[in-house]
């Protein structure tokens, strides 16, 4: 964080000193977890369902920092506030009105926005020094932590948005007002909380409506409800797809070996070659969105191109592709899943697996509401139109995956249910070939285990049975 006095922070957050020395200065990181806390940094305390930061406070002290952000006096330095959360959302802003040379980015969408992210960080910072959302930390908690990572040196700010109701991206934009909003996709993703799509629309869309008439709103020409956000905004709007009608667009798109895209990049009347280092062919909507933006902010094409070529994601359990000695093949995309999610992970599964055996492990789908069995079945079933050979079905809608894929009478594959992790692992120690191509995926329901049991450095190891597919 900029440094700032203990008395300028109070004054910022609407908070009262206890103990504290008003002219002690945070020149460190704002945390809230006490095992983070360093020299000169600032400890947020809150009142968790399961831990109580405030318990924490002396301890936050001894390690370095300067005062703990707490709502009821603690045996340390304080500054004492109603709401410990919203004091961190008003000093995020306060030191976002102190860095007005700081260029601001908003990204939102219903998936596909971590990734966009971490690839729109990696071409920013070949401008200029850039801080973006670590992982998915995008929530009202999330967003300012970010932003207090910002120093005087930082050029651009990549905040990812996320929204579990109508309102909520437009209280992170009163936080950290964007200069830059990309909206990446409007899906189901969350609809058993927002009610509808049409409500998940007017949510995602609450980013362009909160851009400066300077502003720049990039939209996904291949989505028509992303696209019907252009008028929504006063900014200027920049299409970016594989649409006509794309401003910043891709031709000839291509896959090699590993699942990962080649394509001819469009841009003012210039066509420059582009090779994808993430896995997916979705992976080239999300690279043509983080493109426009870099370029909008002065990237030239062909640094685009070159930096897009060594870009990996930085952000763990995405579409995280490798090899075991054994020769299995494993995608690892099980941080978080939706049903637009998964079919992207089955095409890259089956682009990947081209003449050997492909296995997709997959989970449970979360917040999908009423909408909950008809999606399960729905990925389920294309897993068997895209010809997948092995289905394990994991946890409580295995039923309704494996239902999905037997309305599929052509497809020659086999679809298993598992009631857990466990029962998946035991699966895969006795069933997997070498040569096999294998899917992890689902929604934080710990189908992440499997991913890590098939690591080639797991223990205890999987072992595969020796035969052919």
């Amino acid at each position: 964080m900029i440094p700032m006095t203990l008395a300028d922070i109070a004054a910022a957050v609407g908070g009262t000193l206890s103990g504290a020395d008003p002219s002690a200065t945070v020149t460190g990181t704002v945390e809230f977890d006490s095992r983070a806390v360093g020299a000169g940094g600032l400890f947020a305390a809150f009142d968790g369902a399961k831990v109580d930061g405030h318990e924490f406070a002396a301890k936050a002290v001894e390690q370095g920092a300067v005062a703990v952000l707490a709502t009821r006096p603690v045996d340390a330095p304080a500054i004492l506030v109603d709401d410990a959360r919203a004091a961190l959302g008003r000093l995020a802003s306060e030191v976002l009105r102190r860095l007005p040379d700081l260029t601001v980015i908003g990204l939102t969408g219903s998936s596909g926005k971590t990734t966009t992210k971490d690839l729109l960080a990696g071409l920013l910072s070949r401008l200029g020094p850039t801080v973006a959302t670590a992982g998915s930390f995008n929530n009202e908690l999330g967003l300012p932590h970010t932003v207090l990572r910002a120093g005087v040196d930082t050029r651009f700010l990549v905040l990812e948005m996320g929204a579990r109701g109508v309102g909520h991206i437009r209280h992170l934009c009163e936080i950290a007002p964007p200069h830059v909003g990309v909206v990446v996709n409007v899906g189901v993703s969350h609809i058993g909380e927002f009610g509808s799509v049409e409500a998940i629309a007017a949510a995602k869309g609450e980013l362009v409506e909160a851009l400066p008439e300077a502003g720049i709103a990039v939209l996904n020409a291949d989505d028509p409800r992303v696209r019907a956000m252009s008028s929504r905004t006063k900014a200027g709007v920049v299409l970016a797809g594989e649409s006509a009608a794309a401003a910043v667009r891709a031709l000839d798109v291509s896959l090699d070996e590993r699942g990962r895209a080649a394509y001819t990049l469009l841009y003012q009347g210039s066509a420059t070659p582009v090779q994808l280092a993430a896995a997916g062919r979705h992976q080239v909507g999300n690279s043509l969105l983080a493109a426009a933006v870099a370029l909008r902010l002065g990237l030239s094409p062909a640094e685009v191109a070159d930096a897009l070529t060594g870009l990996k994601l930085a952000s763990g359990r995405r579409m995280d592709v490798f090899d075991r000695p054994d020769g299995v093949t494993v995608i690892d995309d099980s941080y978080n899943a939706n049903p637009a999610s998964m079919a992207a992970a089955l095409r890259a599964l089956v682009a990947i697996g081209t003449g050997r055996r492909t296995v997709a492990v997959l989970g449970y789908m979360a917040e999908l509401g009423d909408q909950e069995q008809a999606g399960h079945e729905e990925v389920g079933r294309l897993a068997a139109e895209l010809g997948v050979d092995r289905l394990i079905a994991v946890g409580p809608t295995a039923a309704a995956l494996d239902a999905g894929a037997a309305t599929v009478t052509r497809w020659g594959g086999e679809s298993v249910q598992v009631t857990d992790q466990d029962a998946a692992l035991a699966w895969l120690r006795t069933g997997l070939r070498p040569g096999d191509v294998v899917l992890v995926k689902g929604s934080r329901y710990r189908t992440w285990q499997v991913a890590d049991a098939l690591r080639p450095d797991a223990e205890p190891a999987i072992t595969v049975p020796a035969g052919t597919a």
